[in-house]
């Protein structure tokens, strides 16, 4: 009896010592247009507990193929909980993706496959971390995608201010934050409190593992000078394709096909110039078919989009990508840049559902590492950005990290 129970305290411990931090499973090319949606719109994917929400993607082969789901529990770290699936889900997962849509009066055929949450089959009863993932008919993983449902337990005041350290006193932005948790009873908050910052719902640059500098009262106050800063980036472009067959201020050239094909303005380095402020949706994307007659989901159309980027004081053994929230700031070869020699420019075609697109250029190593600090499009501490703070506890006797507040600020309130 002793050995049996010595051999299970052994696995408990192991599986905890050695479970692997789970990562999200970039998509093949025919799967495109990933996003988690509320009323239509693609959000950042923080959802109150019990909240609907659909993840949508669309299948550019369009044979109406089979899609399974699966959810898993995250802890904080991104590694699974040790909860039975029972246990946060009402229901059973692994079901198949039954509600899709084949397009209409598209040049690109595709099927559009929406999943909505809760549903008749499973809802997700307890909130933090989870990460969804995809598979085929054969259960070979398609891809993955993090998300996470919080609860409005404690309260939050989120500020940005001006970074305090010269060097980069016009370049970073400082997230500074107060977690009021009032009469709610938290075992040792200061040990058992952790929070990750989001800049633009991004979740590959999260700030994590920060804890409180002092409290007061029932305040856990946030007030370092380097630990929470973030690059503040410089405002994202963005490209208009909603009617797909004339120019605009961001389309220099549209031409015909097999599809149709949007050829961007050139765009400049701006890493030696002036801030410009310029709005944009910090990184989201619309999907936008002026033409639609009934539903932009299944109307809208993909085009290729030629995207032109001069640069002539970058000199590096790193590579170019284009990136935001419409390919989830993904950094693959699908969106690396070509050098064209003739031209003296970085170029590259993407097939992009067409609407309004908010992108950027970024700097990333063969690592995948992205250098922020030399961005191509420069640092500028009055960029608009948008900022997130998620704030989990586990209490002593608890076995999974509930997440239990969340704030919202954007940059143009920054202060010095």
């Amino acid at each position: 009896m002793i050995k049996k129970l010595t051999t299970i305290l052994l696995s408990i411990v192991f599986n905890f010592t050695f479970a692997q931090i789970e990562k999200e499973v970039v998509p093949p090319f025919n799967i495109k247009t990933v996003s988690f949606t509320q009323n239509g719109n693609n959000v950042i994917p923080f959802f109150r507990l019990g909240e609907q929400f659909q993840i949508e993607f669309d299948d550019l082969y369009g044979n109406e193929a089979d899609y399974y789901y699966t959810i898993t529990q995250c802890n904080y770290d991104w590694t699974p909980s040790i909860l039975a699936k029972q246990e946060y889900l009402n229901g059973i997962d692994n079901q198949r993706i039954m509600n899709y849509l084949n397009s209409y009066n598209t040049l690109q055929q595709y099927s559009h496959y929406i999943q909505e949450f809760p549903n008749r089959f499973n809802s997700i009863t307890k909130s933090g971390n989870y990460i969804i993932k995809v598979f085929n008919d054969e259960q070979e993983l398609v891809f993955s995608r993090k998300f996470i449902i919080y609860e409005d337990q404690i309260g939050v005041q989120l500020s940005i201010r001006r970074s305090r350290s010269f060097d980069t006193l016009n370049e970073k932005q400082n997230i500074e934050l107060a977690i009021n948790y009032g009469e709610s009873y938290l075992q040792n908050p200061k040990e058992n409190v952790k929070i990750s910052i989001f800049q633009n719902g991004n979740f590959k640059t999260t700030i994590q593992n920060i804890k409180p500098q002092y409290t007061i009262g029932t305040e856990l106050i946030y007030r370092y000078n380097n630990e929470t800063q973030f690059w503040a980036g410089n405002e994202f472009y963005t490209f208009d394709s909603s009617n797909i067959r004339i120019t605009n201020n961001s389309v220099a050239m549209v031409t015909a096909g097999d599809i149709y094909n949007s050829h961007l303005y050139t765009n400049y380095s701006r890493k030696n110039k002036v801030y410009t402020y310029f709005p944009d949706f910090n990184g989201n994307f619309i999907i936008r078919n002026i033409g639609a007659v009934e539903n932009e989901d299944i109307e809208s159309d993909y085009t290729w989009v030629y995207f032109t980027l001069d640069a002539p004081d970058f000199f590096s053994n790193e590579n170019i990508y284009i990136n935001g929230m419409f390919n989830n700031y993904s950094i693959s070869e699908e969106n690396k840049m070509n050098y064209n020699k003739e031209k003296g420019v970085y170029e590259k075609a993407i097939l992009l559902k067409q609407g309004y697109v908010n992108y950027q250029y970024v700097i990333a190593n063969t690592n995948g590492k992205i250098d922020y600090k030399n961005a191509i499009d420069g640092n500028f501490y009055l960029t608009e950005n948008q900022y997130d703070v998620i704030v989990y506890y586990r209490a002593n006797n608890e076995r999974y990290d509930r997440v239990i507040g969340k704030a919202r600020n954007n940059s143009e309130t920054i202060r010095n």
